[in-house]
């Protein structure tokens, strides 16, 4: 029989072994620690009785979702997990986080509802289509394998003498300088919001980041012109979270050595692999940078969209 309950923080390890036989299915391997479930069930964000639930069968852990909306006004945010053989749990969810949903934006005119999922999901997309939904986006995660050869830490381009990186743990108004220049070289990126330092160490579960694995690029007549914000904490890989560099010194060779910089630090690291998250469509050229640095798709994720601002029908949903 299939029961439903809000999620709790002692529910972290069922969700993290839940979440990480679906990324089985769909990836090949576990792409999720359970400090991340963690940081989930207790984003300050998030009110868990409201915003959160279990589905299980038979006792068994088969379904789970989130909201947060931490993305400002009429963006909500939404996890969904489901087992392939367990559709009509993963419909209830589905109901379960849109009415939710409406309730917290049915005051803001175009809301929406976004939603991350695997292009070979768990979940059924023609049940997600017959509910209103539509792709919107695609993300690639891009790895590389590091075991292959030795890297060193790269010389600066030729053609930018007096280019420096400097790591972020020294001095304290370095990680503030970071935060500004991610701002400001993702501002024009799908899907980026504007957050002060606070929020932006929330949403990114940052409190406790090692800012000794964050670079920033300086030119001597430019000041600083990019960003490196990497991490540690991933059991798969290290991770690149995100390469930034100005607008006005784009194409300069500044984000290729970036890159080739945190392949350098992680290889040293003794890390085997390292990745990243690309959108496919981003006009920066972000793409064909990896690329050309020898990095491959590992897979890819769409974002959906349901807009929140017309109340509709719900289609009958599996049974089992």
């Amino acid at each position: 029989m299939l029961t439903v309950r809000p999620a709790g923080p002692g529910d972290a390890g069922d969700i993290c072994a839940l979440l990480n036989t679906v990324d089985r299915i769909e990836t090949g391997g576990p792409q999720t620690d359970l400090r991340t479930v963690e940081a989930d069930l207790h984003h300050r964000d998030v009110d868990l009785a409201a915003d959160s639930w279990l589905a299980f069968d038979g006792g068994r852990p088969v379904a789970y979702a989130l909201l947060r909306a931490d993305s400002g006004p009429g963006l909500i945010d939404a996890d969904h997990y489901v087992l392939p053989d367990r559709q009509a749990a993963g419909a209830r969810l589905l109901e379960l986080m849109e009415a939710r949903a409406r309730d917290m934006a049915a005051a803001v005119p175009g809301a929406r509802l976004r939603l991350q999922l695997n292009v070979r999901p768990t979940l059924d997309l023609d049940l997600i289509t017959g509910y209103g939904w539509r792709a919107v986006r695609r993300h690639q995660v891009m790895t590389l394998d590091l075991t292959t050869g030795p890297r060193s830490l790269p010389a600066p381009p030729a053609g930018l003498p007096g280019l420096t990186l400097r790591h972020c743990a020294a001095d304290p108004a370095d990680p503030r300088r970071a935060h500004a220049l991610v701002e400001d070289t993702f501002a024009a990126h799908f899907g980026h919001v504007e957050r002060a330092y606070g929020p932006w160490l929330d949403h990114l579960d940052a409190r406790d980041l090692d800012w000794s694995l964050v670079w920033i690029a300086s030119l001597p007549a430019a000041g600083d012109v990019g960003v490196l914000l990497t991490r540690d904490d991933r059991t798969s890989m290290g991770w690149l979270s995100h390469i930034g560099v100005r607008a006005d010194q784009r194409g300069r060779g500044i984000g290729g050595h970036l890159l080739r910089h945190g392949f350098a630090v992680y290889a040293a690291r003794g890390r085997s692999t390292v990745g990243l998250g690309v959108d496919t469509a981003n006009e920066s050229g972000a793409l064909g940078l990896y690329e050309r640095h020898g990095m491959a798709v590992h897979y890819a994720v769409d974002t959906w969209e349901l807009p929140l601002g017309e109340p509709r029908e719900p289609p009958v949903h599996p049974q089992e």
